[in-house]
């Protein structure tokens, strides 16, 4: 049963991923290619961010805010599978082997961490192809093949050491809403006294934005990874890098970080801080508030499944 609990958590959260993702997806490209431009002896192509939307939209290319939603989905959907799947596994297995009745916060955060690093290492090309996706000009995105196979499979993982660092946001996160979540659900005395287990869920999406705009927090002191990051995979996409060194250079975390100082300055590791947040905020707040709500839905459906599963597979045995 345990097993069946880290599945339904895993489906759910999986599903509001990929619903969030596709809803906020025109944001996070205009962000992308936002953070992607270093500026150049005074000159910089976007301005602000809404730049980018424009230029979309004034050469017909609205929809090109889409190149690289189908990887950005497939790696959100297996992410957070993952994330969930492992988050929900390796508390569990806490709970067996420490014989508490309630996971603490410091455990917690190990248990969120050690998820996201496996989460990380398993999706990075994904998370690398869709950047570079979405960095290409309008129009102009190669497939999700072309672009993994672009160089040497070791540029699919560009990036990979921030993804590490950035861990800290999703252990973070989730634990201060699952601790938020406890504390509301005893609050209203929405928690069930009996041992079997039974998918709770906060009785308003209000509140999972409530909870989620505070997580927003701990995402403030990680932004310049965001950009650092998105320089890193995008590297490939500069068209200013003609030399091999340079490229080398400019896909390393001490190149990016020298090159936006020299720049840039110190705000230019902040560029794009608003949308950022933004796009962090409102997805964490759908996401959530998506699972929660089909939480116990997906339940009834994967037991339903199990069920019938088990049924037939009776059936046979008696034949």
């Amino acid at each position: 049963m345990g097993d069946f609990e880290s599945l339904s958590e895993a489906t759910s959260g999986a599903i509001g991923s990929l619903l969030s993702t596709t809803i906020l997806y025109p944001l996070d490209t205009c962000k992308t290619k936002y953070q992607a431009e270093v500026r150049a002896h005074g000159q910089r192509r976007y301005r602000h961010l809404s730049d980018v939307l424009w230029e979309a939209i004034s050469n017909g290319q609205f929809l090109s805010l889409y190149q690289g939603l189908g990887t950005k989905n497939l790696q959100s959907f297996i992410s957070q599978f993952v994330y969930f799947y492992g988050y929900s596994y390796f508390k569990r297995l806490y709970l067996e082997k420490s014989g508490s009745k309630k996971i603490g916060t410091k455990a917690n955060l190990l248990v969120a961490a050690a998820a996201g690093a496996c989460t990380a290492i398993a999706t990075q090309p994904l998370d690398t192809a869709s950047s570079r996706m979405q960095t290409s000009a309008f129009g102009k995105s190669k497939g999700l093949w072309d672009t993994l196979t672009e160089g040497d499979w070791s540029n699919a993982f560009d990036g990979l050491g921030i993804s590490l660092l950035l861990t800290s946001n999703p252990a973070i996160q989730y634990t201060v809403f699952d601790q938020l979540k406890l504390k509301l659900l005893k609050g209203n005395q929405l928690i069930q006294q009996s041992g079997a287990y039974e998918p709770s869920s906060l009785n308003s999406g209000f509140k999972s934005v409530v909870i989620t705009r505070e997580m927003g927090i701990s995402k403030l002191e990680t932004c310049c990874y965001f950009r650092c990051k998105v320089m890193i995979q995008s590297a490939e996409a500069d068209e200013n890098n003609h030399k091999k060194a340079k490229r080398k250079a400019s896909k390393t975390l001490s190149g990016v970080v020298f090159a936006i100082w020299r720049k840039e300055g110190v705000t230019g590791f902040f560029k794009g801080l608003h949308a950022q947040i933004l796009k962090t905020v409102l997805s964490s707040a759908l996401l959530l508030m998506i699972k929660e709500k089909i939480a116990a839905t997906t339940w009834v459906v994967l037991l339903a499944i199990r069920r019938s599963l088990l049924a037939q597979n009776g059936r046979l045995k008696s034949a």
